[in-house]
């Protein structure tokens, strides 16, 4: 039997677990075997507040996703999100004097842990879970491709350092190992959710990712196939639900379906919840538009923006998006998924998390992929490459 792959995201309404297989082509999409969800106990804003809570939470949406695939699962991929989720861009430099100046695989590992050191002053309290090289330089000229095997006397390297409190990544882990799973491996959601929405085109002309979940806005720049910044904002669509809420005084309950478009018989018009809706769809991509600008890559992002999560199911976000942003705009599909499948791009960071695992799997930890992130955990077991496909 071939091997399954699982993934488990834990937002902050729902666990969701994807279990899968891989198709007979590695390019082809992985086939879903059980999918599993549960509503989330424990956890705010993305992050876990109670881990006994959380951990059953997990049981409950993994005994749903084993008894639909029929197998036990024994290790999984775990997402991590939330507002604790950040990035820290550092450098590092080294000579090339102990190789006799050639680049060599343990020249470029040197370098990206040199420029990991550097940033240890940022990093109180902070763990990284990915280390992404953005730029080699060799003697200050840009290297374009992999540095391996170009002469000189020093190499130098730009890294986005993907982090996360540390006690949020802890104590994801033990929740998800309490539930009798073991964590093979953490991925920012974002990026788990990139692998399986965004094609390697859009990646490679410049494209922003942004999930709107229940209470964080989460967003990932690609440009020339490589993430170059992600971000988490403390904001999402129950925030939406609680101004409609508070402007009509209604019932939350009420609120949320009102949101979605569902006729509650009420004396509230069309118009004035699509403008409430409007209004802070439009504060959620200015928000965005901020953080390109802050980047440099304001309006210079030729796939422009992919919308994912419980939020792009709002009937404006697309074109609100369009607008604020000057950039094309989509609602973000699973790549390739059979029209027949109920799995939705609220599954992406689970599916993500299973098509990472098993990329990892046949590349064999060499670099036919394009490796573009490492871990830095010391542990063997957490020593993994994360390979974008």
């Amino acid at each position: 039997m071939a091997k399954t792959y699982c993934g488990i995201d834990i937002g902050t309404y729902h666990v969701k677990v994807v279990i899968a297989k891989p198709a007979e082509n590695p390019d082809a999409p992985m086939q879903i075997l059980g999918t599993g969800t549960a509503v989330s106990k424990g956890m705010r804003h993305g992050y876990i507040i109670d881990t006994k809570e959380a951990t059953k939470s997990v049981n409950e949406a993994l005994a749903r996703a084993q008894t639909a695939a029929k197998v036990k699962v024994r290790s999984a991929r775990v997402a991590l999100g939330g507002v604790g989720l950040d990035e820290i861009k550092s450098t590092g430099d080294i000579t090339l004097t102990p190789s006799g100046g050639i680049v060599t695989e343990r020249e470029v590992e040197r370098v990206i842990k040199e420029s990991e050191k550097r940033a240890a002053s940022k990093l109180v309290n902070r763990s990284i879970i990915h280390t992404i090289p953005l730029e080699f330089r060799v003697d200050g000229a840009k290297v374009f491709g992999k540095p391996d095997g170009l002469q000189g006397t020093k190499l130098a390297v730009d890294t986005l350092l993907i982090t996360q409190l540390a006690q949020h990544y802890e104590e994801l882990t033990e929740a998800v190992e309490e539930a009798g799973v073991e964590v093979e491996g953490v991925m920012a959601s974002p990026l788990a959710a990139s692998m399986v929405i965004l094609s390697k085109p859009q990646r490679t002309a410049g494209v922003v990712l942004a999930n709107i979940g229940a209470e964080t806005l989460s967003i990932m720049v690609f440009d020339n196939d490589i993430p170059v910044s992600v971000k988490v904002f403390p904001t999402g669509s129950s925030d939406i639900t609680n101004t409609i809420a508070l402007s009509f005084q209604i019932p939350l309950t009420e609120a949320e379906q009102m949101k979605r478009g569902a006729v509650t018989g009420s004396d509230i018009t069309p118009h004035k919840m699509n403008v409430i809706v409007s209004t802070r769809l439009k504060d959620m991509f200015t928000l965005i538009n901020a953080h390109l600008k802050t980047i440099g890559r304001h309006r210079l992002l030729p796939a422009g923006i992919v919308i994912t999560g419980g939020g792009s199911g709002l009937a404006s976000a697309s074109d609100i998006a369009k607008m604020i942003l000057k950039l094309p705009s989509q609602i973000g599909q699973i790549g390739n998924m059979p029209r027949a499948s109920s799995v939705d791009a609220t599954w992406a960071v689970a599916y993500g998390l299973c098509r990472w695992a098993y990329m990892e799997d046949i590349s064999d930890g060499g670099h036919t992929i394009g490796e573009v992130i490492r871990h830095a955990a010391d542990s063997v077991k957490n020593a993994m490459r994360s390979l974008l496909p």
